[in-house]
């Protein structure tokens, strides 16, 4: 809409003055508003120094229920949090880190990070179920990887829940820190096929940001998802603290440990533990295959 404009009548001295006055004085406002905009601060960089002092202080801070990693893209710590975690708790790990409180991002996701045991089937000791990972051998004998919260105190592994058909000894475990363990097969009349499934394992590697992903597990069976982050840290609490892990969109329930993460033929990891369920979904972490298979000297076959 236009407004109709109209002729002034010419302003007296003194009404002149005035309106001078107010002109200058709006200017001065005006440009009073507009200085601190220009000069602005720019948004805070960290380095590499400062993003390794902000991941300590994560670690330091010994919150249950957050997995964290450096993002180099963004110059960030990526903190993820699940339902546990209190406002309380995040003011705790900002505090830690001090001056590098900016280079921390939170995100949360549903559901509580534990490490997923349970009773069922699959491979037993006798005081849990866990899930078989990939089968590998050294020289002449075999074993099979599976996860080291699963293979703590060395238990003897079974195929059965009544404990009546032995697999073998645990022969090797890292929990935390790490979440892989190895299982040798003594009982000779036992298969222990290279497959994953119908899907033949002929390979491993690491995976990449992004890469479509299967993970196989004793209790909810087959389920995909996306790789989201890796060498991530997660604090399941107790003490259980463990690094290096894949960040995933795959779903998985207790019983599901130290079940496979595979693409095709190519294995990537072992279930560790995560969040959720698959039927709202969640988010799930993995101990790489590559760093246990060659922590033991085994390969696949």
């Amino acid at each position: 809409m236009r407004i109709k404009r109209t002729t002034p009548t010419a302003p007296t001295g003194l009404a002149r003055r005035t309106r001078l006055a107010a002109v200058a004085a709006g200017l001065l406002a005006a440009a009073a508003i507009a200085v601190p905009h220009a000069s602005a601060a720019p948004a805070q960089t960290f380095g590499a120094a400062a993003l390794t002092a902000a991941s300590d202080a994560v670690r330091g801070a010994d919150v249950a229920g957050t997995a964290w990693s450096v993002d180099s893209a963004t110059g960030k710590v990526v903190v993820t949090a699940d339902s546990t975690v209190t406002a309380a708790d995040l003011a705790k790990i900002r505090h830690e880190a001090g001056a590098n409180a900016g280079a921390i991002r939170i995100e949360r996701t549903p559901g509580k990070f534990t490490k997923l045991l349970s009773g069922g089937d699959a491979i037993y000791t006798t005081s849990w179920r866990c899930s078989l990972g990939f089968n590998v051998k050294k020289g002449s004998t075999y074993y099979f990887l599976t996860a080291g919260h699963c293979t703590e105190g060395k238990p003897n592994y079974y195929t059965n829940s009544s404990h009546t058909t032995s697999i073998g000894p645990t022969v090797g475990t890292s929990f935390p820190g790490n979440d892989y363990g190895l299982v040798q097969y003594t009982n000779t009349s036992l298969a222990h096929p290279s497959a994953v499934g119908s899907q033949q394992i002929t390979s491993a590697a690491n995976p990449s940001v992004g890469q479509t992903v299967t993970r196989r597990g004793s209790t909810t069976g087959v389920h995909s998802g996306k790789v989201t982050a890796l060498n991530q840290t997660v604090n399941y609490g107790s003490g259980d603290i463990v690094s290096g892990l894949i960040k995933t969109t795959v779903c998985a329930e207790p019983g599901d440990s130290g079940g496979p993460l595979y693409a095709g033929s190519t294995a990537l990891g072992l279930t560790s533990g995560g969040s959720g369920n698959c039927t709202s979904g969640g988010t799930t972490f993995f101990q790489p295959v590559v760093e246990a298979m060659n922590a033991y000297g085994v390969t696949l076959f």
